[in-house]
């Protein structure tokens, strides 16, 4: 699989509000960095049994369910296996009915069609932001 269709696998578990990751979509070596997490959160996490037991952890505890993930551009780099992705996630609070949306930047690195790195840029101040939205 190239990255393009990568992603587009991603975005397709996003909006069924599965796991975005499995152990088929993962390298064993993969990589997954978070470079604006918020405090108390890791930056990095590599391997693939941590990585898939921090989103799905991530995942049980989510007040939310995802119902679009929009890709607002893809950008192709110098590396074929690898592109950058400007998305938005928009989801609904199951508790509220209330839907907010937050932007997102990913570099995704793909190596014989496995996901070998995710750095996903994500602004705290705004995902907070929408969830208080969707709440209040």
């Amino acid at each position: 699989m190239t990255p393009h269709e990568v992603f587009g696998r991603m975005r397709e578990r996003w909006i069924a509000n599965e796991t975005v990751f499995d152990d088929d979509s993962l390298s064993g070596d993969v990589i997954l960095e978070m470079p604006f997490a918020a405090p108390g959160q890791p930056g990095r996490i590599e391997g693939r049994a941590a990585v898939l037991a921090f989103v799905r952890a991530g995942h049980a505890d989510l007040p939310f369910r995802f119902d679009d993930c929009r890709a607002l551009a893809v950008h192709d780099t110098a590396d074929p296996g690898t592109i950058v992705v400007e998305y938005e996630l928009a989801a609904t609070v199951t508790e509220t009915g209330v839907s907010a949306a937050a932007p997102f930047v990913g570099v995704l690195t793909v190596r014989e069609g496995r996901i070998a790195r995710w750095r996903e840029y994500q602004n705290p101040l705004a995902i907070a932001w929408a969830l208080q939205t969707a709440v209040s």
